[in-house]
């Protein structure tokens, strides 16, 4: 071939490229315009990635047959159809603050919440546990024997924002059926009794400690309205509407007295179904 005809056909070979990425563009535009006309549209997810945090409510301690988290995934497939696969992080004797760190720092708690449909939590039995200890021993500090409650109260709700905060950043509610919990009183029956600290006028230990609970639930509840995170009223289930029922006397708990037992993990599914999933549409949830 001839040098001038061989530049002649270089220079049209471009524009058979353009031609040719024109179809295929056109080609697709058609495709997509048949499919519209005959009502085709992507496909709904089958199945929901499930991850619980928490501590050893999590993890079902005290429940030898099954735990509030795999009671509660079972709930989940019943009512939407979905296959559930669960991830359970729960850790044994986690306060808020380890559970804040978790979701902050470590890559597994941060990629499992990211790539959840369904994410629960519950957090703060151990904080006011081990301050109730110290207001026991009479080494809560303060004139009235209360400031390690005071302070508990303060660290788990501030933690308690921040776990709200860290969760929502990884998923949106718009998307996710996102839950939580309150904490519920497992000494009423112990502490109704019991008057540690004799220079409270009276006070029995009930009154002293069940105050605190009340708090962090008010905070609770106040920063689920302001997130829009439903979360399940377990301590009006365990301990009444006034406070003062004994989850122990109503066979709520385990041998331990303070963890729930198999009845008593089923109260807090029963508590978390009844939130219900109104936020998203499982047919029509867009999984990532």
């Amino acid at each position: 071939m001839p040098e001038k005809c061989k530049v002649a056909g270089l220079a049209q070979r471009p524009d058979m490229a353009g031609t040719l990425r024109r179809l295929l563009r056109l080609f697709l535009v058609v495709v997509l315009l048949v499919g519209a006309s005959q009502g085709t549209t992507l496909a709904a997810p089958t199945s929901w990635d499930y991850v619980a945090l928490g501590d050893s409510l999590a993890t079902g301690y005290g429940a030898f047959i099954k735990g509030y988290v795999p009671r509660y995934e079972a709930y989940v497939e019943t009512d939407t159809g979905l296959a559930v696969t669960r991830t359970n992080l729960g850790q044994n004797k986690w306060t808020s603050s380890q559970l804040l760190s978790a979701l902050r720092r470590d890559p597994t708690f941060r990629r499992a919440t990211r790539e959840a449909e369904v994410v629960t939590w519950n957090i703060g039995g151990n904080d006011l546990r081990a301050a109730r200890t110290s207001y026991k021993n009479g080494t809560c500090g303060g004139a009235d024997n209360q400031d390690c409650l005071r302070a508990s109260v303060a660290t788990l709700k501030t933690n308690w924002t921040a776990i709200t905060a860290e969760v929502l950043e990884l998923r949106s509610t718009s998307n996710t059926v996102v839950r939580t919990m309150d904490i519920y009183n497992p000494y009423v029956r112990t502490d109704i009794v019991s008057d540690t600290w004799q220079s409270d006028g009276g006070m029995s230990d009930f009154q002293v400690f069940n105050r605190y609970i009340v708090k962090v639930n008010r905070h609770i509840a106040a920063t689920s309205y302001t997130e829009g995170v439903p979360y399940a009223e377990v301590y009006l289930a365990f301990n009444g509407p006034t406070g003062d029922e004994d989850p122990k006397s109503k066979g709520y708990l385990s041998f331990d007295g303070v963890h729930p037992n198999n009845t008593g993990h089923r109260i807090i599914a029963d508590e978390l179904r009844k939130v219900g999933y109104l936020e998203i549409d499982p047919v029509a949830l867009d999984p990532r």
